[in-house]
């Protein structure tokens, strides 16, 4: 009996062409597995796609819910993004992927897990951590790294030679990754940073140009640094998602484009259309403006540096990220609040805040009378505050280094 191998299956170029490959290289009997972050009508034809491409079955796992409410919220919780722009819609995501291919290998007494990442990328790093993590007895096959191919031109005609249809052609061989959260695009015109992005690459948001005339206003209710509902509407999280990435989609909002350092030491171009998750990001941001002191936000933005560090790299189920979960969690205690946001061609901005928690006085802060603070309470301040720089330049006149 042919050992079993589960391979994590798009339907795309890649994880199109392996399953023939790993049947005709080891033999192996192939069980494909996808896993629904969000792709919409990508999912539709996979079933029939990998038994023809030579799957012996396939499953197709509903994870949405469990992405949003697992993966996407502790990320947003602690304001990771990764250089400044990158809302790692891809690296959370390879996480429950490696998770579930665990778990369906362990079910289907599997030897071995496969998946189509390429030698130079982040995504295989991901992939098998999370399975070292979870399962360190699993095989782990990553055929870039093992097979011929060089190229999607090559893997284009290596699937056109066995009949499967790719949904690329050689004259617009982007490599996109779908989700709830993002849809990313790298390839083609895009390696060189010199190019502008065309308006067509552009699938989810609709080029800010194009965006309506007149601002679209929205808010969102947090509880606990946990998005819960917008315009007043208590919604389940992913419809909540769905929701603002159609609003912040239509407005031009989301559009990142980026050189970023890949964990494997190049240099990579990559844009990225993250509509909902750029308004969440904003607006939780706000809130924590409002709610948290400025010794814990100072401090959290140096652990949000870390964190996006932590799971960009594919760090996911590390003992740091789980240490640093516990702290991001002390600190939403009371990020519980309102936040509208205003969405104007492809530009997000604060329109207003509230929360029962607010630590912002407007009796203490105002330039007119009131407030229970002493102005000449700051005399001692600065003169403590500034003592050693006093010192120090006493020092430097005895000294003659002045």
């Amino acid at each position: 009996m042919a050992e079993k191998v589960v391979l994590a299956y798009s339907g795309g170029l890649d994880t199109s062409i392996i399953i023939p490959w790993l049947k005709e290289t080891y033999g192996y009997e192939v069980i494909a597995l996808a896993v629904d972050l969000g792709q919409g009508e990508e999912l539709a034809p996979l079933e029939e796609k990998a038994i023809k491409s030579g799957a012996s079955k396939i499953y197709i796992l509903d994870k949405k819910r469990e992405f949003v409410e697992e993966y996407i919220w502790p990320t947003l919780k602690a304001g990771a993004i990764y250089e400044g722009k990158y809302l790692l819609g891809t690296s959370f995501a390879r996480p429950l992927i490696a998770k579930c291919l665990v778990e369906v290998a362990e079910k289907e007494g599997a030897t071995a897990v496969a998946h189509g990442a390429t030698g130079k990328g982040n995504d295989q790093v991901r992939f098998e951590l999370g399975v070292k993590a979870l399962n360190p007895n699993l095989k782990v096959i990553a055929p870039w790294r093992l097979w011929n191919i060089r190229s999607r031109e090559e893997a284009i005609d290596y699937a056109t030679a066995r009949g499967i249809p790719v949904p690329v052609t050689k004259d617009r061989p982007y490599s996109m990754d779908r989700n709830l959260w993002h849809l990313s695009h790298e390839g083609a015109d895009l390696e060189n940073p010199w190019n502008e992005p065309q308006d067509d690459l552009y699938l989810i948001i609709t080029p800010p140009e194009q965006a309506p005339d007149k601002p679209t206003y929205v808010t969102i209710d947090f509880e606990k640094g946990i998005p819960v509902a917008v315009e007043g509407e208590r919604l389940d999280a992913v419809t909540l998602v769905e929701k603002l990435n159609d609003l912040a989609a239509a407005n031009g909002v989301g559009i990142a484009d980026m050189v970023e350092n890949r964990l494997v030491g190049m240099k990579s171009r990559g844009v990225y259309e993250t509509p909902g998750g750029t308004v969440l990001h904003l607006a939780h941001r706000e809130l924590e403006a409002l709610t948290l002191d400025r010794m814990t936000m100072h401090f959290k933005e140096i652990v949000a540096a870390k964190y996006a560090e932590l799971v960009y790299d594919g760090n996911w189920f590390s003992p740091l990220k789980k240490a640093l979960d516990a702290f991001v969690d002390s600190t939403q205690e009371t990020v519980t609040g309102t936040v509208r946001m205003k969405l104007y061609k492809g530009n997000c901005t604060p329109a207003g805040v509230k929360s029962p928690y607010s630590i912002y006085s407007e009796d203490l802060v105002t330039f007119g009378a009131g407030g229970d603070y002493d102005h000449k309470d700051a005399t001692g301040f600065i003169n403590l505050f500034g003592l050693p720089l006093r010192v120090r330049a006493l020092m430097e006149k005895k000294a003659g280094l002045k």
